[in-house]
């Protein structure tokens, strides 16, 4: 069994990241919208404008209580997309009831969308386009297979969970005629029937279910690689909070030839691809390579 070092190959990325900044002197600027008060979403707020300065990037943070309307969310996203010192722009979600994330996402300039979501960009990630830009976790999770070295040709992986954010584009980008993918992709939700028979076929399976410990051992065929992208907190007795995946780690781990461990594997990984994405679209909208 080896386990994957998120962190170890984020930390690379990310310094590849400033010093092309820094050697090349351009001037990134990430802009943040924070909605409310969510323990995660200011946690993960928190985590990656720290990022953004290890890596010489600029954010800009703009918070809003709870109760803010849209049309202001709306306007504002407007103002930064016409703004040159803005190259990306990133609403942390989720968002209020109250707020449509169709029509924020919408707002937001494609050239702009640093996570990934807009319909133009999600459209050129399923059509194959290499000029789009990738949502993060997705992105991230591919770079964490090239670096380990593990080619998805002929695999059968089988991702748990089809959210919008990572389980059907990563379904998109694997499934790509393209080297080291052309994977044999199964996606599996609440309603597939057999799923531990389905997982047990697997020879990558990527969690993404948003349920602590749920792939137990029953899930999982001996020598499979598996990947875990659930961050969840449990309460603790002395009143913390603990980061636990989707995987069940300590009982499932001897049984795969890799397993990515949370914290330190997914999750950095993410927010590499935010500052990678930040640089891509500083590209973009400045106009050279």
């Amino acid at each position: 069994m080896k386990i994957i070092n998120g962190k170890e190959i984020a930390d690379k990325i990310i310094l590849d990241i400033k010093n092309e900044i820094i050697s090349k002197n351009l001037n990134v600027g990430l802009a943040v919208i924070l909605i409310g008060d969510d323990f995660a979403s200011k946690t993960y707020v928190r985590m990656k404008r720290k990022k953004c300065l290890d890596a010489n990037i600029n954010s800009y943070l703009f918070e809003y209580s709870n109760s803010i309307d849209e049309k202001t969310i709306i306007d504002k996203i407007h103002a930064l997309n016409n703004d040159d010192k803005i190259d990306g722009i990133l609403v942390q979600l989720p968002l209020p009831k109250h707020i449509s994330i169709k029509t924020v996402i919408e707002a937001i300039d494609p050239n702009k969308d640093i996570d990934g979501f807009h319909p133009i960009n999600v459209g050129k990630v399923l059509l194959g386009y290499d000029d789009t830009i990738f949502p993060c976790t997705p992105l991230g999770i591919k770079i964490l297979l090239e670096k380990t070295k593990i080619d998805l040709t002929g695999k059968h992986v089988v991702i748990i969970g089809r959210s919008n954010l990572v389980g059907k584009p990563l379904f998109a980008m694997l499934v790509q005629n393209k080297k080291k993918l052309n994977a044999t992709v199964t996606i599996c939700h609440s309603y597939t029937k057999d799923l531990k028979q389905i997982a047990l076929s697997a020879d990558i399976i990527i969690a993404a279910i948003g349920k602590a410990n749920f792939i137990t051992k029953d899930f999982i065929k001996k020598g499979s690689i598996v990947i875990d992208v659930g961050i969840n907190y449990e309460n603790q007795s002395d009143g913390t909070k603990k980061i636990v995946g989707d995987v069940d780690y300590e009982n499932v781990k001897e049984l795969c030839s890799y397993i990515t461990p949370v914290p330190k594997g997914v999750g950095p990984m993410t927010i590499a691809m935010l500052l990678k994405n930040s640089l891509i679209c500083h590209k973009k909208n400045k106009k050279y390579e």
